[in-house]
């Protein structure tokens, strides 16, 4: 039987949906992580705790554990293991992305660097050192602009400013949030031309260099600013033929720009019109439990689609299912320690809904974006078309009622 090596970090919410996907293909696993985590612990032999920190070094470790238990296949889930994926793959002589271009993905400047080398359209920007003068940087940017950190994901610390001020006061900010994500408050920021117009993501699987385009999914709440939380993805996309037929060109010129080659990619774009702009490109598959609303072929999930490609397995049948589909990410509404969650009876009852999940456990702390890095839960939905589905989202969502108390004070003299 092939085995197996399916890098997880602890963080991520997606452990059970790969591990499921395997099984159903009758792969053996091994699990990675960067902690022996409940479920890694469980499996005994079968896991392996790698130092995703040092890409260089897991992959050390990959290949010394090869020697015993040879793999199939190297995948990295989420963004903190694609590196090591592609490292740990590279030393197996198994198909990966070219480490150099998976290493673009995970730094914005090297990202915007590449694309702006290849011509391809994304905003203007610039690279932000501590200490310099990030009013003039703006001025020449243009403004309004969006201050961004060179390494986290999922709009964590991504804020808008409207005028110089604000933008050194952004500034500021995104180092705070920075810091408290044990990152270098110090290291440089990007900073990027605001750009008007609707958002969309697109789902994609590369073999060989070719796109194959999984899904286009609108994003129909504006995402504007100051903070840029997203919230409903739905799926097929009202735009227009013409221009989902430029998004799929941008992002394939993009994929190439960056060297990548190989495995899924998740892309954001701006839509102005008929213009269509790169704001991000992932080496890895859509975040969260987002993958949830997709199916493909006879029921497949993604998840399988990403192992059957990954183990040389055949695609036969790549097309979605006809069936509207979308997710809403719930937003956290406020910082503080989440108590309860209601209304979840009623809006699981919501015609079109199919499912409800809130991954925060009553009496954890809770921060929105852009401080945080999580969201309350996901819900789901099917319906005849992305309308219906826009609706359905809303209104489950207008029947959940989320109690957080406030963080109560330090006392006087705690410290």
């Amino acid at each position: 039987m092939e085995r197996l090596l399916l890098i997880l970090p602890s963080a991520t919410y997606r452990a059970p949906d790969f591990v499921a996907a395997a099984r159903e293909l009758g792969v053996a696993v091994t699990v990675a992580s960067e902690r022996r985590a409940a479920m890694s612990a469980a499996m005994g032999e079968r896991a392996l705790t790698l130092r995703l920190s040092d890409p260089a070094l897991a992959a050390e470790q990959i290949a010394e554990r090869a020697l015993h238990t040879p793999f199939a296949a190297v995948v990295g889930v989420d963004d903190q293991g694609v590196m090591a994926a592609a490292l740990g793959a590279e030393r197996l002589g198994l198909p990966h992305n070219p480490p150099a271009a998976v290493a673009r993905t995970r730094d914005k400047a090297a990202m915007r660097r590449a694309l702006a080398e290849a011509g391809v359209p994304q905003p203007r920007y610039a690279l932000l050192a501590s200490g310099a003068d990030v009013a003039a940087v703006a001025r020449d940017v243009g403004l309004p602009c969006v201050v961004k950190p060179l390494g986290l994901s999922g709009s964590r610390g991504v804020i808008r400013a409207d005028d110089a001020e604000q933008a050194r006061s952004t500034a500021e900010r995104v180092r705070g949030i920075l810091a408290a994500a044990r990152e270098p408050p110090g290291a440089p920021l990007l900073l990027e031309s605001y750009l008007p117009g609707v958002e969309v993501a697109l789902e994609g699987l590369l073999r060989g260099g070719r796109l194959e385009v999984l899904a286009v999914f609108d994003k129909p709440d504006p995402l504007e600013g100051p903070y840029f939380e997203e919230t409903l993805y739905v799926t097929p996309s009202r735009l227009p033929t013409a221009v989902l037929g430029e998004v799929e060109a941008v992002t394939a010129r993009a994929a190439r720009a960056l060297g990548l080659r190989e495995g899924p990619i998740h892309a954001e774009l701006r839509v102005d019109g008929e213009r269509v702009s790169v704001l991000e490109l992932a080496a890895r598959s859509i975040g969260g439990l987002c993958s949830r609303a997709l199916r493909f072929g006879a029921g497949v999930s993604l998840e399988q689609v990403i192992l059957r490609h990954a183990l040389g397995l055949g695609l036969e049948d790549l097309a979605r299912e006809s069936t509207a589909s979308g997710v809403m990410m719930i937003p956290i509404p406020g910082a503080g320690v989440l108590r309860a969650v209601e209304g979840q009876a009623q809006a699981r009852a919501v015609e079109g809904i199919g499912g409800l999940e809130i991954t925060i456990a009553h009496g954890r702390p809770v921060v929105p974006l852009p401080d945080g890095d999580r969201y309350l839960g996901f819900l789901f939905a099917r319906a005849a078309s992305a309308d219906s589905v826009e609706r359905s989202l809303r209104a489950a969502h207008g029947l959940l009622r989320t109690r957080i108390e406030p963080h109560a004070p330090e006392p006087v003299g705690a410290r």
